[in-house]
């Protein structure tokens, strides 16, 4: 008769001692994996950074100076280019925005058999590029509409589909769609009061999520802007690129920090108010 205690292996006639291993071993071992994973895309996303600004801040003598950046200013053509596309990063956010909530919502609600087909139409603006995009709307597009700017914002509403789309998705997701809209209903709210005051704010970070993605793409995006013929912040960037590469090199390092610095800004606005929100609740 064999009598087996716990922690004890019986491999032929001799006896092991099975030792599992610790909590704190293997705790230990997933904080050293992620520290290194984010060591290496640190340097991965940090190095060009690195090299960009060390060229952009300096001068003609390869010494450090700010002359590139205090210069910013005065560049001609920067002010007008950069109030282009903030004009225009504001009406494409309104009119995705104004598109996309309503139907991704009624999506949810009355055909979630069509999410599958919603998403494949999503993914096109990634698959076709630009160039056709743009080159495909300007020869249809009426000439009073052709010659405004606000036809690149049109045309960047269908670029930012993909982004705006999966974050709403994702924030219809987390939450109990049904039960609000049915409650909101049962009330006496109207379809608009119930998405304005009851859907939209639940989405709330959803849609921080969708505007920064929205600003960004719009900030960077150049193929359409130049083949349109209008000067936004990219476009300015490559036509005064061959003037003085420091200061353009400045200019594009100052708009990735202006937007990582909005990022965080948002994020932090959000984890703020979802913090307020939260003691409410618990008092």
């Amino acid at each position: 008769m064999v009598t087996v205690t716990p922690g004890v292996i019986i491999e032929g006639d001799v006896p092991e001692v099975f030792v599992p291993e610790s909590r704190h071993g293997l705790r230990h071992r997933i904080h050293v994996g992620r520290a290194i994973v984010l060591l290496i895309a640190g340097v991965y996303f940090l190095t060009p950074i690195y090299a960009a600004l060390h060229f952009a801040l300096e001068n003609d003598q390869n010494h450090f100076s700010f002359s590139p950046l205090t210069s910013i200013p005065s560049q001609p053509g920067l002010g007008s280019a950069f109030w282009l596309s903030m004009r225009l990063a504001g009406v494409t956010m309104v009119v995705a925005m104004g598109l996309m909530v309503p139907t991704v919502v009624y999506m949810h609600l009355k055909v979630p058999k069509l999410k599958p087909l919603f998403e494949t139409i999503t993914l096109l603006p990634i698959v076709i590029p630009p160039i056709v995009l743009i080159l495909g709307v300007l020869p249809s597009s009426p000439l009073w509409l052709k010659s405004s700017p606000y036809l690149l914002s049109l045309v960047y509403v269908i670029l930012v589909m993909p982004f705006v789309y999966r974050s709403l998705a994702a924030g219809l997701g987390a939450i109990d769609l049904h039960t609000l809209v049915e409650a909101s209903r049962s009330l006496g709210a109207s379809w608009f009061r119930t998405l304005w005051s009851v859907v939209i704010p639940n989405l709330r970070s959803a849609l921080l999520s969708a505007t920064v993605l929205s600003l960004a793409l719009v900030l960077g995006e150049y193929t359409m802007a130049s083949l349109d013929g209008w000067q936004t912040i990219p476009v300015w960037i490559v036509a005064t690129s061959q003037n003085d590469g420091h200061v353009t090199v400045a200019v594009a390092m100052l708009s990735l920090i202006a937007t990582w610095v909005l990022l965080t800004l948002i994020v932090s606005l959000d984890r703020s108010q979802s913090r307020r929100t939260l003691k409410r609740k618990q008092s």
